[in-house]
């Protein structure tokens, strides 16, 4: 059989070897606790449950959708309005994404030609390079350094690159590095996009994981965002709909309507039940989000503090549901460290390395399990040594 060389761009993901050692360690009666993937584990609140269940058993919804109904876009308008501060027009400036992964790709497609050049943050998501690379882009790592606050400094990028440029790909508060940008990031942003031509995809999915009493916001709040991209937002975190693949791309109408467009001809829209869940999480009681994130914060602090406890040098994330830290000094490859923590502690996180070059060194731990789970994980660390060895390999 022959297959499309396209496939050559991409190998196995991270994930997928991860969770193979999970399940050979599970196979063989040993304990695993998980916090490599970002699968979020807080369900939805009752009335979300109740809502979606309302919608499954109504026979009318098992249609086509074809497209985003009226409801869902004048609330995802509003929702924009009260919570950012940003106006939209829901018929030009806003798109459900079946999931923020799904709208990468296909975002790609609509822009990038093949050998175009994609901007995307290193470290960064890994669906953020596989979409250009399937659209057949030439990609341009933009470092995010420690030394500049995980933020990337776009004035080192040459002039060469950002004449080349098709597509910038962004997100802050960032994943994996957990990273939030200052405002004069975003102004900065705004001004090279405009000067050299280059669409600017923000992706927002941790706007509301932001902690210590802090608030997130949107890229489109600063002036001339809307002229130069768009911004994708999910609900997958905020209201623990991860299942349901829910997510809208808002801002510059232009690229809305070709990914209108382009989704058209590849998709029949999403599930009726979803896009009414969608609805009643985005315009009713706010409690669930804010709940959710003092869930996360609460993760956060009982990780970090017992990591710093027993040795482990870990600084507590500003966002997101991750904790990114330094491997040990003892060891030169994040890739080792991951794989001799799991078989050594019983402990599974992914190595910095899977995210991007810059990722080296590091390794991402996701809060997806409560605070007892996570409580075990630090003393089934501390009981095997691992921060205390020499240097394996």
């Amino acid at each position: 059989m022959q297959f499309a060389m396209r496939m050559e761009r991409f190998g196995e993901g991270v994930f997928t070897r991860l969770a193979d050692i999970q399940r050979q360690k599970l196979s063989s009666g040993e304990a695993v606790i998980d916090l490599s993937i970002g699968a979020p584990d807080i369900p939805p609140a009752q009335h979300l449950l109740d809502a979606m269940a309302e919608a499954v058993r109504d026979k009318a919804n098992y249609v086509y959708a074809l497209s985003d109904h009226k409801e869902l876009k004048e609330a995802a308008a509003r929702w924009y309005e009260r919570r950012y501060g940003v106006i939209l027009d829901p018929d030009t400036e806003i798109t459900s994404l079946m999931g923020s992964q799904e709208g990468l790709f296909h975002l790609a497609l609509a822009i990038v030609n093949e050998g175009d050049v994609v901007l995307v943050p290193d470290p960064c998501y890994p669906a953020f390079a596989d979409g250009p690379l399937l659209a057949g882009a030439r990609l341009y790592y933009m470092p995010q350094k420690k030394e500049n606050g995980y933020v990337i400094r776009l004035s080192d990028i040459p002039a060469e690159v950002l004449r080349q440029a098709k597509l910038m790909i962004v997100s802050y508060p960032n994943n994996p590095t957990t990273a939030v940008a200052p405002d004069s990031f975003y102004e900065e942003l705004v001004y090279f996009a405009a000067k050299y031509d280059i669409i600017v995809l923000h992706d927002n999915a941790y706007s509301e994981l932001v902690f210590d009493g802090h608030t997130g916001g949107s890229f489109l709040r600063f002036p001339g965002a809307r002229e130069v991209g768009v911004e994708f937002n999910s609900l997958s975190k905020t209201y623990g709909l991860a299942g349901a693949r829910v997510g809208f791309c808002v801002g510059n109408k232009e690229v809305v309507s070709q990914l209108k467009l382009l989704k058209s001809n590849m998709d029949y829209g999403m599930f009726l039940p979803v896009q009414k869940t969608a609805v009643t999480a985005i315009t009713g009681s706010q409690s669930c989000a804010a709940k959710n994130c003092k869930a996360y914060e609460r993760r956060r602090d009982v990780l970090c503090d017992g990591l710093n406890r027993i040795g482990w040098q870990v600084k507590k994330p500003a966002a997101t549901m991750f904790v990114w830290a330094r491997i040990p000094d003892h060891y030169q490859s994040a890739e080792a460290f991951a794989m001799d923590m799991v078989s050594q502690s019983g402990v599974l996180v992914t190595p910095g390395s899977a995210f991007g070059p810059s990722g080296e060194g590091y390794v991402r731990m996701a809060l997806v399990q409560d605070e007892e789970i996570l409580e075990e994980a630090v003393a089934a660390l501390d009981r095997c040594g691992i921060l205390k060895g020499k240097d394996k390999r």
